[in-house]
């Protein structure tokens, strides 16, 4: 008989050969298992049961005994040292034997015996353990095998390794799990000479990589993927690909995540793997999206549909995030609905990209309608929905609206979070009511949610601007429990003495921002096109190129004929600029410690600046970058909008230099500036380029932008293109505010062209943009404008029937 083909041992081939000792073996195995089951071990005499290694594991491999009761003969097995000792093998299945039926808490006891015992078992049974404590999330005991097996001296294989370096990340400890991996490489490098070390499998490392992802560990991740990228006879799978091209791509390298595509596609073509997959195109998508390229995004996004890879619900949400983000609403629309015509159910965070892009765009009505649509679909709604809805509202002139929603949710007792709170608490700060932000605050404690640093910031400069710095110290009675608001009013105190006691000025009294060239050569700072990459427009020779690229590198039966041309421009050497930032600056950069200067510095920046107090400014960000505080784009903004206003162009364009050397990125915030200080100049011909600038880098126009380049267009003479900018605006699917409005009919008015103006009060009211203060001192104009106008006709016509007479 075969019963699983198990081998015999000597001692049981002896039994074999003598029946009578064989049945005595089995009697005896039968009587004891049942005493086992019955009564467990008490009753069992070790001076007449002769216990030996054969009989042990036979009855240990008994399916009929319980677990616990293995564990109990096992332990009194142990009892009778000296004489008898269990041998690694019996170890081992008693291991696997606990495993399997969850009884974890008992293998380090178990250890402590082995040890004892002077056995170990081998490496295949250590990754058992470690495998099977993973698995039920007990990182810390997983660890403690490892200790277990430094100290028996077990040489650990490259799969033990891999299971340590999961744990280890799973757990959090990613800096132990790096430190491993590094000594891995280090021990790694003498196999092509013969050594016996090699690396764990691709499974640990792409953990460790989507860990150090995850923490914006930058410069580790760039190490290991550096590192590995030297390795010989190491190759990146699907897997690893995709973390990586994602990676690189969400931290501004397109240069990177599209030459790993290329070479992604290239090792399916040559060696036979599998190429790019669906994740691999997502990736790229959002990568494109994450960078500014939406245009290039959609192209892709096309040809995934007809490349054999159908897009999935992550595919729909990354390109419609992306359209909504670079106000592309009536794209971010198109897709939404082709979404629900293929099947696919938008979830909450869906309807939330969207609405956020609608209200943007200024399309309240819209916004409104797709939330009732949410919920009739039955989407749940999340705090972040309301959020939007009550910022949207709050932005979009509709504060009473906004505020309404915000008592009904407290009402409720639902979906209102500490950034609700934050919401409100600015907008009354915005509107001058600070005690009822500073009674919101209190309630907002007294609800048991955390005050962040964005809230009191805000508050700090609406008592500035009222002339209420006292003000701040009645916060230390509003927030309990916190060491943020301390923090801050020491901060405060120690500006102000290094405001009355400033360090040495520059020994060589040289300018803040010193400058080279004018402002009008902003053309070659904001993107030179040699430093980045444009693929939306490109010269006739840039065009030659490309085809003689595609014709000779591009797979001519390619799948993704764009994207593979993208990634064929990438040059050998090139490298990724980072000229321009998508996404807007912020006043708080919300990383805790790690920016509470430079956030600090930022907010009174900001309370300096808006009482005109520029020489104050400037000596408070001197005083910080002197003391190694690296601004970011936002203070070089508000440092850059106040010379803007005040004619000081010249050292508005000394700010941009410094950003370009501190390799400090513009956003769409820098390149509004920029079309003032070139409409100040009177040079808003070169407004066309600095926006072909700005599309190139991924940018995009929104109704700030608009506006401005309407404005800049307008005072320069250049009325008629203003009016066509306004009709691209409409038509991109962005509605014009009142200040659109209000400079249409003040540079129309300021031309002669009345009824130009008026026609666009007309469409104004037809549009429903209510009329502000603004308004009614341009009507005013306009009134005098055509009082002036009929009274010269009227003049013109009696001078002419009098000289008829």
């Amino acid at each position: 008989m075969r019963h699983g083909g198990a081998t015999l041992s000597s001692s049981s081939s002896g039994l074999l050969k003598n029946p009578s000792a064989h049945l005595g073996n089995i009697l005896l195995i039968a009587s004891l298992t049942k005493t086992l089951s019955e009564s467990g071990t008490r009753n069992l005499d070790p001076n007449s049961t002769p216990i030996s290694e054969p009989l042990v594991n036979q009855i240990l491999r008994k399916n009929s005994l319980d677990p616990s009761k293995k564990l109990d003969f096992f332990r009194w097995c142990c009892s009778l040292r000296p004489k008898f000792k269990h041998t690694a093998g019996t170890y081992s299945h008693m291991f696997r034997t606990l495993c399997s039926a969850g009884f974890l808490d008992e293998i380090p006891n178990l250890l402590v015996a082995m040890k004892e015992d002077g056995v170990v078992v081998g490496s295949e049974t250590f990754k058992f353990l470690l495998d099977a404590f993973i698995r039920s999330g007990k990182f810390d005991s997983a660890l403690e095998i490892l200790d277990h097996m430094e100290e028996l001296g077990t040489n650990l294989n490259p799969s033990v390794y891999g299971t340590v370096l999961v744990a280890l990340v799973r757990k959090n400890q990613v800096g132990l799990a790096l430190s491993i991996f590094l000594k891995l490489l280090e021990a790694s490098n003498g196999v092509d000479n013969g050594g016996s070390t090699s690396l764990p499998g691709s499974i640990a490392f792409n953990e460790l990589l989507v860990a150090l992802r995850k923490a914006d560990m930058r410069v580790e991740f760039k190490q290991v993927f550096d590192k590995l990228k030297e390795k010989k006879g190491f190759e990146l799978d699907t897997w690893g690909y995709n973390i990586c091209i994602h990676a690189f791509g969400c931290w501004g390298d397109l240069v990177t995540s599209l030459r790993l595509f290329k070479e992604m596609k290239e090792k399916s073509l040559t060696s036979g793997e599998s190429g790019p997959d669906l994740c691999t195109y997502n990736s790229l998508i959002h990568v494109l999206c994450m960078v500014g390229k939406v245009e290039d995004a959609l192209v892709v996004w096309e040809e995934l549909k007809v490349s054999g890879h159908e897009p999935d619900a992550f595919t729909y949400r990354i390109i419609i995030q992306g359209c909504s983000k670079s106000y592309r609403i009536d794209d971010a629309i198109n897709i939404f609905n082709e979404m629900q015509f293929n099947g696919f159910a938008p979830d909450t965070i869906v309807y939330n990209s969207l609405l956020d892009g609608l209200f943007k765009a200024r399309k309240i009505a819209e916004a409104c309608q797709l939330f009732e649509q949410m919920v009739q679909d039955g989407v749940r709604a999340s705090c972040w929905t309301y959020n939007i809805l009550i910022d949207g509202l709050f932005q979009n002139g509709r504060p009473e609206a906004g505020y309404t929603l915000f008592c009904d949710l407290k009402k409720k007792g639902q979906f209102v979070d500490a950034i609700t709170y934050s919401i409100v608490v600015l907008q009354l700060c915005r509107e001058g009511l600070l005690e009822e932000a500073l009674e919101l605050v209190e309630e907002m404690e007294a609800r048991g949610f955390v005050v962040d640093l964005i809230t009191i910031t805000s508050l700090l400069i609406g008592f500035h601007k009222q002339g209420k710095w006292d003000w701040a110290e009645r916060l230390m009675k509003h927030i309990r429990d916190s060491s943020l608001v301390p923090h801050i009013l020491k901060w405060k105190a120690n500006l102000d003495a290094s405001m009355k006691n400033p360090p040495n000025k520059r020994e060589d009294y040289s300018s803040l921002f010193p400058t080279k060239g004018s402002f009008s050569d902003v053309v070659n700072l904001v993107g030179p096109d040699d430093q980045s990459m444009n693929t939306n427009l490109r010269s006739e020779d840039d065009d030659r190129n490309n085809e003689e690229i595609s014709s000779t590198e591009t797979d001519q039966w390619s799948s993704s004929p764009y994207m593979d041309q993208l990634a064929n421009q990438v040059k050998p050497d090139e490298r990724s600029s980072h000229l321009f930032s998508l996404k807007r600056g912020q006043r708080v950069q919300a990383k805790q410690t790690d920016s509470f200067d430079v956030d600090m510095v930022n907010t009174f920046l900001s309370i300096f600046l808006s009482k005109g107090k520029l020489s104050l400014a400037c000596k408070l960000f001197e005083i910080f970058t002197d003391m190694g505080v690296n601004p970011v784009n936002y203070t070089y903004n508000s440092i850059m909008s106040s010379f803007v206003k005040k004619g000081y162009l010249n050292e508005a364009w000394g700010v941009l230099s410094e950003m370009e050397e501190k390799i400090c990125p513009a956003d769409i915030a820098t390149y509004n500036l920029i079309i003032q200080g070139l409409g100040k100049m009177g040079r808003a011909d070169i407004a066309n380029s600095v926006l072909d600038k700005l599309m190139k880098q991924g940018g995009y126009l929104d109704i700030v932008m608009y506006n401005t380049l309407i404005n800049a267009l307008g005072k320069t003479g250049r009325v008629d293109e203003a009016s066509k900018l306004f009709e691209q605006m409409r038509t991109s699917g962005i509605n014009p505010d009142v200040i659109t409005y209000n400079t249409l009919i003040e540079v129309h008015t300021k031309a002669g062209r009345l009824k130009d103006a008026y026609k666009f009060l007309k469409t104004m009211l037809d549009a429903g943009c209510l009329p502000n203060h603004v308004t009614d001192t341009i009507l005013d104009n306009l009134g005098k404008k055509i009082d002036k106008l009929r009274y010269q006709k009227a003049s013109f016509v009696r001078n002419n029937n009098d000289d008829s007479s």
